[in-house]
């Protein structure tokens, strides 16, 4: 099947074309490229949503619970989730399909599981590339789940239109809420597991933090779920909506879509550059700068350098 043949089918709503331009572009493929590049004018119209905390607090059980609601809506849910890859088997679980099995009956809900492959920040490489693909297919929202790794995980404010930064009680002391960094990248902060012990205070906790931090016109909103029991998921989705309306009639819509443009060019530029350098120098260059490096001969900087200058040769 040609590109092309495969992008005109993906467009048309075929499911099994939308799987195979989904393989081809995790996989970083050429034939991944050209599909990319076939249906990336077609893309703009879905609301991304990321979703990301740290591991335990109830990711997958809020991503399950939001895709039934927007399917009770009336959208077309997909559904991007990264998970770990093991830095020594570089096999992945993709536990998420476990945990969503209810959705595979649905045909308006396309899931993918996907591994990070050693991408850091949450999602994996071609994440993005992932979520253009269903937008393209017609999804009208895109739950984009991240890893659960930690603290760091900012990637995804890249891709997301909406980010959601899951807390549950328990998670850790109150220090824990202050620390920077994945806090600075909610729209809409989610305090899940909202019937346990200590709920109360992670929600005072929340509110103390956004009282001393900077206010812009869309005032964060702290929404507290119960996921497993879908408590509190029509707000939630209903807050998701308001914070969309907000980037519409603020322009700060087409001004975040240029910012996630700019991240996407330069990560693909620096993806492209350090294959073409690998390329080049192939696997007995690579280990000859390796070596000099391990023997202190070259530091790592100018190891780096004759990479990127067989590039530029």
């Amino acid at each position: 099947m040609s590109t092309n043949d495969l992008a005109a089918r993906v467009l048309a709503g075929e499911r099994r074309a939308l799987a195979r331009a989904m393989t081809l572009v995790e996989n970083g493929t050429e034939s991944g490229r050209e599909t990319l590049r076939a249906l990336y004018p077609h893309t703009g119209r879905a609301h991304t949503v990321g979703i990301t905390g740290a591991g335990g607090v109830g990711k997958s059980t809020l991503t399950n619970a939001l895709a039934k609601e927007y399917r009770r809506r009336g959208k077309l849910v997909g559904i991007v989730a990264v998970d770990p890859t093991s830095p020594f088997t570089r096999g992945a679980i993709l536990g998420d399909r476990i945990r969503m099995q209810d959705l595979s009956p649905d045909p308006g809900v396309f899931m993918r599981s996907m591994a990070t492959r050693g991408a850091l920040g949450g999602l994996s490489a071609t994440a993005a590339d992932a979520v253009a693909v269903m937008d393209a297919f017609g999804k009208d929202v895109i739950l984009l789940e991240t890893v659960g790794a930690g603290q760091d995980e900012v990637e995804v404010a890249s891709a997301a239109q909406t980010t959601l930064v899951l807390n549950t009680p328990g998670a850790g002391d109150d220090v824990q809420t202050l620390k920077a960094g994945i806090m600075e990248i909610a729209d809409i902060l989610v305090v899940n597991k909202g019937d346990l012990p200590g709920a109360d205070a992670v929600m005072a906790q929340l509110k103390a933090l956004l009282s001393i931090s900077d206010h812009t016109d869309w005032l964060i909103p702290i929404v507290r779920v119960v996921s497993s029991r879908e408590e509190g998921i029509t707000e939630l989705a209903d807050t998701i909506d308001r914070h969309h309306a907000y980037l519409e009639a603020s322009g700060a819509l087409a001004t975040n879509a240029r910012a996630r443009a700019r991240h996407q060019v330069l990560a693909a530029a620096q993806a492209e550059l350090l294959r073409r350098a690998l390329h080049a120098v192939g696997e007995q260059g690579l280990s000859d700068l390796v070596n000099s490096v391990a023997e202190r001969r070259v530091d790592p900087y100018s190891a780096a350098s004759r990479l990127i200058d067989v590039v530029a040769r």
